[in-house]
């Protein structure tokens, strides 16, 4: 079976930072920057911009997807929020801690070999490594060893994002969003939702919310993943 992955993050309040790090993330935007109104974007795109590093967020949601038996889960965080676990369209929702969230994907990871993602060597697959070496979790699986799938062992990670721009070769804007309008997908976006909501959806407790679009990123990226396997594999 292939295993689609996707991961939904969230940055630490900028407040909360010790001024040693505040000092580590911005020293170079006032050298850099011109004018004062060019500072204040350059710092508000730094405080939006927290969750992109797991030094600096966290993981509120990881989902898995099975191919085959199109069934999958998102683990969820819903801190202070008692959410019963549920069911939808095949999707098992269950709320948990980052730690158990890691945990269970680990679990879930060691009986897989091939795993799929859109971006998951440049973003999920690395926050995931890091975020778990933070909690003292060792991984079940390397999803980072060999960006080459030919020339990958112990298992596949296929990034879609590799694949579908050849490794980078090609020059033309990409988001899973645009491929999925390309090639009549249905993309996780056409709800109005996008990944920089998702902080906003946290701040607001729509815990729900943000698990329901991380199971859009899974049923488009497996939907990619297929027509993928059927043209240009």
């Amino acid at each position: 079976m292939a295993l689609v992955f996707d991961i939904e993050t969230v940055g630490e309040a900028w407040e909360e930072l010790d001024e040693t790090t505040q000092h580590n993330l911005s020293w170079y935007l006032r050298e850099s920057s011109r004018t004062d109104e060019e500072y204040a974007y350059e710092m508000k795109e730094l405080k939006e911009g927290m969750g992109l590093s797991p030094l600096t967020g966290f993981i509120v949601a990881i989902g898995v997807y099975d191919t085959e038996k199109e069934k999958g889960a998102v683990y969820f965080s819903a801190p202070d929020t008692p959410l019963p676990e549920s069911e939808e369209e095949g999707i098992k929702y269950q709320a948990m801690s980052e730690k158990e969230m890691l945990e269970q994907f680990w679990r879930v990871a060691a009986v897989c070999n091939e795993f799929v993602s859109f971006n998951g060597r440049g973003f999920d697959a690395p926050f995931l490594a890091i975020r778990s070496m933070v909690h003292g979790i060792v991984p079940t699986k390397d999803l980072l060893s060999n960006r080459y799938v030919s020339l990958q062992r112990g298992c596949a990670h296929i990034d879609l994002m590799d694949q579908l721009t050849f490794y980078g070769a090609a020059r033309f804007r990409k988001s899973l969003h645009l491929f999925c309008r390309a090639l009549g997908i249905k993309s996780p976006k056409a709800g109005g939702t996008t990944g920089d909501d998702v902080a906003t959806l946290y701040k607001e407790q729509r815990y729900l919310d943000i698990a329901r679009y991380n199971a859009g990123d899974l049923f488009a990226t497996a939907a990619l993943y297929t027509r993928w396997k059927h043209t240009l594999q």
